[in-house]
């Protein structure tokens, strides 16, 4: 009887120690995946994207509302060659996350050359704020404003200023690739084209691109996960 009751301890002692080191683990994951400084972001989405971006708004939203608290940010709408600026940069964010709305997912909506409208975005960075600048750019990454010149990936004037204004106001731009309703949904060249061009913006400003093949479309939720990551190992290594 001894035996059993000891044996009947040990695994209960066993099983609690189980139970603790798990949920100190899904505490520690749980922090691994919140943005653990305050940080300005400007989120720019393309207007012309495909329709089935508009199902990635509630996974947008919860990264909003998650980011700590003294970040500023601001929802901009790259369409019709112009930036639509739903909310400007706010603490507030709440009103941040409830500006978001679906994108009109229609080339009457296309930007021809999204760069020009990231540029506009830069220049209301404020150089007196702390923390860190970035800028979360949903494109399909696609310059048709010169025509459609596959052997230029990357490297247009545009993508040059591009880069050239977010390093001068040290703002790092990551980017999500999304199909757009014209060329990048149906076209196997002009997606690599447009996700050639978001590489390049994102790794020369110290950010980073975010894309899974050239077909089809991927959720937001890895990227989030993914972006989450990338700006908590840039504050530890600029700390």
């Amino acid at each position: 009887m001894f035996r059993k009751i000891s044996s009947l301890l040990i695994v209960s002692f066993l099983v609690v120690i189980t139970v603790a080191t798990s949920s100190s683990a899904l505490g520690n994951s749980s922090d691994a995946v919140r943005v653990r400084e305050p940080l300005n972001i400007a989120i720019l989405i393309q207007d012309d994207l495909t329709s089935r971006v508009g199902n990635e708004l509630g996974v947008t939203r919860q990264f909003i509302r998650a980011l700590p608290a003294g970040s500023r940010v601001m929802i901009g709408y790259i369409t019709a060659g112009s930036l639509q600026v739903r909310q400007p940069f706010t603490t507030d964010l709440n009103r941040a996350a409830n500006s978001l709305r679906i994108p009109i997912a229609s080339t009457s909506a296309s930007a021809y050359n999204p760069y020009v409208e990231v540029i506009e975005a830069l220049k209301k960075f404020d150089s007196s704020w702390n923390g860190h600048n970035a800028v979360l750019f949903i494109s399909d990454g696609l310059d048709t404003s010169q025509g459609f010149d596959a052997t230029a990936a990357g490297l247009t004037l545009d993508i040059d200023r591009t880069i050239k204004e977010a390093n001068r106001r040290s703002v790092a731009i990551y980017s999500f690739y999304a199909p757009s309703v014209g060329l990048t949904s149906h076209s196997y060249l002009a997606a690599s084209f447009g996700q050639s061009s978001l590489n390049r913006v994102s790794h020369d400003t110290g950010g980073k691109a975010f894309f899974q093949g050239t077909t089809g479309f991927v959720t937001f939720d890895s990227y989030f996960s993914r972006l989450t990551q990338e700006l908590n190992r840039a504050y530890a290594t600029a700390s």
